[in-house]
C-alpha cells in the first residue's frame, strides 16, 4: 500500500515540474528580462536621490527649518506617486488627443508595463521637489503641498506629454533624452513663479545690500549632492528604457564627465572671479553638469559631454549671481540657476553636439532651432500653470508664513518640533554650571535669528 501512494505522488511531482522543464529560456526572454532588471534598478537609483534633495536642501538653509525641509521631501515622493498613478500617467501616456494631452490609461487601466510606470512615476516627483529648495524658509507647507498636486498632476504630464508621449514638440523633432527641460526645466519654471509672489527671506534683501544666508550644514549638502550624481546615473542610464550593452555604458561615461566638468569650471571659475573656490558653487556645479547632459547623454559623444560639462559650471556661476543680485529672486540652494539655466543649455547644447545633427557636426540649424522652440513652448506653458496657482493661492489662503513663524523657524511653527536639541545636548555636558544656561539662551537666540537684517551677515 505504502509503495502504491509513492508512485501515485511520484506520477504527480512529474506531472507538476515536467512544464517547467519543458518551458526552456529564450534569447528574447532573457532579454526582456534583463530589460526589466536594468530599468527597476534605475528607478530605485532616481528615488533614492529624493534623500540627495533632502540633503542638499537641508544642508544649504538653516537648522531652523531643516524637519519643514524634510518633511517637504517625503511629502512630495508621496503624494507625486499617487497623483501620478491616477491622473498624470495617462496624461502622459495615454492616447494622444491632437498630440496635446493623453485622454486614457488613468489609474493604469489597460495597461501591464508597470515596470514603465514606476521608472516615470518618480521622475514625476523629482519635478516637483526642484521648487522645495528654491521656496525654502518662508512657504506655508500647505501652499506647497497644493501647488506639488498641480505640478505632479497637471502641469509636467502635459509637458511629458508634448515631449516623450508622442505630442506635437517631439513630432517635430525635439530631443530631451532623460529631461533636462520635461523634469530640470519645467520644475524651474515652477520655482521661478512661486520664488517671486514669495519673496525673498527676511534679512536677505536690506538697505540696497544682498545678503548671504549660510547654510547650517555644507557637509550633509555635499553628501546630498554625491547622491544625486550617484541616483543620476539610474536618471539618464535608465532612461534607455533596455540594458542595452552598447548605449548604457556610454550614457553613464558621458554623465560622469559631464558632472566632472562642471565641477572643475565652476571651481576655477569661483577661483578666478572671487579669488577662492567656493564651495556651495563648486557642489552646484556638479548638479549642472548632470542638468546640461541629461538632454543630449544619448546622443553626443564623450569630448562632447565634457564641453557641455565644463560650460554647464561657468553658467552656473554666473546664473546663481544673476538671480540673486540682478533678479533678485531668493533661492537659498540655488534651484533655478541648477535646474532652469543649465537645463535650457543642455537642452540647446542638442542642437550643438548632436552628432548626426547638430550644428558643429554638419547637421545644420535646424535641430537647434526645433529645441529653442521647445523649451519656449514649455516654459510659457509652465509659467502660466504655476503661475496662476501660486497667485490663486497668495490672493485667498496667503502662501507665505508671518513674520514671526519664519523668524522662529518653519520647523517649531509648522511641526512643532525641532531637528536638533541644541539645547539639551549642550547642557548635558554642563549641567552643574548655572551660568551657562543664560549663555546658552543667547546662543539659540542667535541662531533663531540667523538671516534677519541684524543677523544677515556680509554682502556677497
Amino acid at each position: 500500500m505504502k509503495s502504491k501512494i509513492l508512485s501515485v505522488l511520484s506520477i504527480l511531482f512529474l506531472g507538476i515540474v515536467t512544464p517547467t522543464f519543458a518551458a526552456t529560456n529564450t534569447a528574447e526572454s532573457v532579454q526582456a528580462s534583463l530589460d526589466s532588471t536594468w530599468v527597476m534598478i534605475a528607478a530605485v537609483l532616481v528615488f533614492f536621490m529624493h534623500a540627495g534633495f533632502a540633503m542638499v536642501e537641508s544642508g544649504f538653509t538653516r537648522s531652523k527649518n531643516t524637519l519643514n525641509i524634510l518633511m517637504k521631501n517625503v511629502l512630495t515622493i508621496a503624494i507625486g506617486s499617487l497623483l501620478y498613478f491616477i491622473v498624470g500617467f495617462g496624461i502622459m501616456f495615454g492616447t494622444s488627443g491632437y498630440g496635446i494631452v493623453g485622454i486614457d490609461s488613468f489609474l493604469l487601466t489597460g495597461r501591464e508595463d508597470i515596470g514603465f510606470f514606476l521608472f516615470q512615476a518618480v521622475f514625476a516627483a523629482t519635478c516637483a521637489t526642484i521648487i522645495s529648495g528654491a521656496v525654502a524658509e518662508r512657504m506655508k507647507l500647505s501652499s506647497y503641498l497644493i501647488l506639488t498636486v498641480f505640478m505632479t498632476g497637471l502641469l509636467y504630464p502635459v509637458v511629458g506629454h508634448w515631449i516623450w508621449g508622442g505630442g506635437w514638440i517631439s513630432q517635430l523633432g525635439f530631443v530631451d533624452f532623460a529631461g533636462s527641460t520635461v523634469v530640470h526645466l519645467s520644475g524651474a519654471v515652477g520655482a521661478v513663479l512661486a520664488t517671486y509672489f514669495l519673496g525673498a527671506r527676511i534679512g536677505k534683501y536690506d538697505g540696497g545690500k544682498v545678503h548671504a544666508i549660510p547654510g547650517h550644514n555644507i557637509p550633509i549638502g555635499a553628501l546630498g549632492v554625491f547622491i544625486l550624481w550617484f541616483g543620476w546615473f539610474g536618471f539618464n542610464g535608465g532612461s534607455t528604457l533596455a540594458a542595452d550593452t552598447s548605449l548604457v555604458p556610454m550614457i553613464i561615461a558621458a554623465t560622469l564627465l559631464s558632472a566632472s566638468g562642471g565641477i572643475i569650471a565652476s571651481a576655477l571659475y569661483s577661483q578666478w572671479k572671487y579669488k577662492r573656490i567656493d564651495p556651495s558653487l563648486t557642489l552646484n556645479g556638479a548638479l549642472g553638469g548632470l542638468v546640461g547632459i541629461t538632454a543630449g547623454c544619448a546622443n553626443v559623444s564623450l569630448f562632447g559631454a565634457i564641453v557641455i560639462g565644463l560650460i554647464s559650471g561657468v553658467i552656473l556661476v554666473e546664473a546663481v549671481q544673476f538671480i540673486d543680485r540682478k533678479a533678485k529672486l531668493d533661492d537659498p540652494v540655488g534651484a533655478i540657476a541648477v535646474h532652469g539655466v543649465c537645463g535650457i543649455w543642455g537642452t540647446l547644447a542638442v542642437g550643438l553636439f548632436h552628432t548626426e545633427a547638430g550644428l558643429l557636426y554638419g547637421g545644420g540649424i535646424e535641430l537647434l532651432g526645433i529645441q529653442a522652440l521647445g523649451i519656449i513652448a514649455v516654459i510659457t506653458w509652465m509659467a502660466l500653470g504655476s503661475g496662476i496657482v501660486v497667485y490663486v493661492m497668495k490672493k485667498t489662503t496667503g502662501i507665505r508664513v508671518t513674520t514671526e513663524e519664519e523668524l522662529t523657524g518653519l520647523d517649531f511653527s509648522e511641526h512643532g518640533s525641532n531637528a536638533y536639541e541644541l539645547r539639551d545636548s549642550i547642557l548635558s555636558d554642563f549641567s552643574s554650571y548655572e551660568s551657562f544656561d543664560g549663555f546658552n539662551s543667547t546662543l539659540a537666540t542667535r541662531l533663531n535669528t540667523l538671516g534677519t537684517s541684524e543677523q544677515a551677515g556680509t554682502s556677497k
